[in-house]
């Protein structure tokens, strides 16, 4: 795929974005952390997710669950566990090693996009980019959106799809989706 292309679906889903992220009333959604953007939620991204879930873990294991625990807003792709259980086994435990913090960090920053993302928003940026956008993630690496039926399905460096089984889950701090498998960076280097 060349740049240009990557890139012009990368505008027009940046394009997209600040119009999905307007109150019915017409005001600019701009403090997440305040609950403007999401409704009066009191729960943080990192309160939110159930604490035997294996994203939060990861995330405590990269020093990440404190950024999920800030003001935001970020829009959290978290693998449901039944996504991390089929990664090949011990994959997540030997990212959790301290001398891997860099890889880990790569894997579940693949997974966070920057600002209050719904899944509306997706699906409009999908619609203005001609059915396939490319989404900015706070890595600085790109996953693709398109959409099979309803459902929003998000394609990785390798090819490999993820669907958003559950969307919008309202936080203080931005929105998690939920999806059902785990998405791959680009290796570095």
């Amino acid at each position: 795929m060349s740049r240009s292309v990557i890139l012009y679906g990368l505008a027009a889903a940046i394009l997209a974005l600040p119009a999905c992220t307007e109150t019915d009333d017409g005001n600019r959604a701009g403090n997440a952390a305040t609950g403007e953007a999401t409704g009066e939620v009191s729960t943080t991204i990192a309160s939110g997710i159930a604490q035997d879930s294996q994203f939060l873990a990861a995330a405590k294991s990269a020093g990440l669950d404190a950024t999920l625990a800030g003001p935001g807003p970020y829009t959290v792709l978290a693998p449901s566990n039944a996504a991390f259980a089929k990664l090949p086994a011990g994959t997540l435990e030997g990212l959790q090693a301290p001398e891997k913090k860099g890889e880990l960090t790569a894997l579940l920053t693949y997974h966070i996009l920057p600002g209050v993302v719904l899944a509306e928003d997706i699906g409009k940026a999908i619609d203005n980019a001609k059915g396939k956008a490319v989404l900015a993630t706070m890595g600085g690496e790109t996953v693709t959106a398109t959409k099979e039926g309803d459902k929003i399905v998000l394609t990785d460096s390798t090819g490999a799809k993820a669907t958003v089984v559950t969307a919008d889950q309202k936080r203080s701090n931005g929105i998690v989706h939920e999806i059902d498998t785990v998405l791959s960076p680009p290796k570095s280097g």
